[in-house]
């Protein structure tokens, strides 16, 4: 189904001032304090560039003249593309999209059984995913743990584009693995032109807060910016454990971060398409564990929205919830997310589809449950017209007084473009309900899952090629494993 561009929602929680105020103090921090760099070319580069940097104390200090250089190269309207035309996510800062699940190590299968996430596991769910109306963008929604973990993301490079013509949102391992991605990106499209003309992956850098971007991020960074890959530039906030547990505090944190890998990556390739993004949960004081489904998390991601947009950057949003199994909490975390994202003008939403406890569990189930949340919310942050057409004043003098509209022309041209036709929620009476077996969501979504496996078998790829895609992917991570070995000797 070809990708269909909806707008942003109007839900703002800071106000002009808020967000000036907020700059400001990122500003202070970027040239004050600085960030924290564990990669030597990467800080040189920035010394090039005006910024004062302390190699001996690995840190970068920005000053805002060289930040507002570098944000006005950064384009907020680019093109994501897949391996087909009707696939292509036309970017920029009014529009919404969604990115699949990603990374977890546990599903729950269709039997019912939470086990550790397999190969299988990953190319079924990429299959299932793909199937689903309100998915834009894949992502690698587990990390099989039945592979060796060295190199993981060649062997997630081929399971993944072998099942969908999306835009494929991957990670790395390294500078060296972006050159792998793109060998393998090469063979599917014919050769190294095409990738550059269009790219069919982006990559993901999470950096480490508070203010820390690890090496092989800022390699990755460099080898995406050499090549014209497009990359999230995300920080993974926790208010009170990683970041001020005020949540103007941390937008600051979370500002002069992702900021300075976005001045980086322009240094290097003036244009080059950064999306501004966040995963960030809070930490439960009472237990001490991770929670992206809290209010407070919602909260968070619209007000980074707003400065990701006074950037005039594109924002990617969202993040797990916190419930283990498909239910009332599952239910209701994902639906205050999403509409909460949706409405606040994230532009891409995350983790919208399957993901469970924390980011931990994949469930099939959950992935179709999902879509239909998403199909509610798109309803709702679409809003509606007023026009002539809606106003529809001809419409009520010819009806009139008493009247009757469900014959009417005017309904019967409208109503499928203006009703939500849900495929998993159920409106009938009880009798009704009973008669049909009293089947919960749950069970309906396992159905549907099922016969989805059972009838989607995509094949964006031709055989023979995507046979050439996994051993390359093999040797490509047997390589890495062997020299990874070589540098432990």
């Amino acid at each position: 189904m070809p990708i269909q561009r909806r707008r942003c929602g109007q839900y703002k929680v800071l106000d002009e001032q808020q967000m000036h105020r907020i700059h400001q103090a990122v500003l202070e921090v970027l040239e004050e304090v600085g960030v924290y760099l564990e990669y030597e070319p990467a800080l040189r580069i920035l010394a090039d560039c005006g910024c004062r940097v302390d190699f001996a104390r690995s840190r970068a200090y920005i000053p805002e003249h060289v930040l507002r250089k570098a944000l006005s190269t950064a384009p907020s309207r680019f093109t994501l593309h897949g391996l087909r035309p009707e696939f292509d996510v036309k970017v920029d800062i009014d529009s919404i999209y969604t990115i699949g699940g990603s990374s977890a190590l546990f599903v729950i299968d269709l039997d019912g059984n939470r086990r550790t996430a397999t190969l299988q596991d990953l190319e079924d769910l990429t299959r299932l995913q793909d199937a689903l109306k309100n998915l834009h963008i894949m992502h690698g929604i587990v990390n099989p743990q039945d592979i060796p973990q060295e190199g993981f993301d060649r062997r997630l490079f081929p399971a993944v584009m072998k099942h969908t013509a999306r835009n494929y949102y991957s990670q790395g391992t390294g500078g060296r693995s972006i050159a792998d991605q793109i060998e393998q990106a090469a063979l599917i499209l014919g050769g190294t032109e095409a990738v550059k003309a269009r790219p069919p992956f982006t990559i993901v850098l999470c950096m480490t807060s508070p203010l820390v971007q690890a090496r092989l991020r800022l390699e990755e960074l460099l080898a995406c910016a050499e090549h014209g890959i497009p990359i999230y530039v995300e920080v993974d906030a926790q208010p009170g454990a990683t970041t001020p547990i005020t949540l103007a505090g941390t937008l600051v944190e979370e500002c002069a971060n992702v900021l300075c890998g976005i001045t980086l990556a322009q240094m290097v390739r003036p244009g080059l398409p950064c999306v501004f993004a966040i995963a960030s949960g809070v930490l439960d004081m009472s237990t001490t564990t991770y929670s992206g489904a809290d209010p407070r998390a919602n909260l968070l991601h619209v007000a980074t929205a707003q400065m990701a947009h006074y950037y005039n950057l594109p924002f990617q949003g969202g993040t797990g919830i916190d419930a283990v199994i498909s239910d009332v909490q599952a239910g209701y975390e994902r639906g205050m997310q999403v509409l909460a994202n949706a409405l606040g003008g994230t532009n891409f939403i995350h983790l919208s589809i399957g993901l469970m406890e924390q980011m931990m569990t994949a469930s099939y189930e959950q992935c179709v449950i999902d879509d239909e949340i998403l199909d509610a919310a798109f309803v709702m942050a679409r809003g509606l017209e007023v026009d002539d057409e809606s106003l529809a004043v001809d419409v009520i003098r010819e009806v009139g007084p008493g009247g009757n509209y469900l014959a009417h022309e005017h309904t019967l041209k409208h109503f499928r473009d203006l009703c939500w036709f849900p495929k998993l929620t159920v409106r009938d009476r009880w009798e009704t309900f009973q008669g049909k077996g009293a089947e919960d969501m749950r069970r309906r979504a396992n159905e549907t899952a099922r016969r989805i496996l059972n009838e989607h078998h995509p094949s964006y790829i031709d055989r023979k090629t995507a046979q050439e895609l996994d051993r390359l992917a093999v040797a490509q991570q047997q390589a890495e494993i062997d020299r990874l070995a070589r540098e432990g000797a």
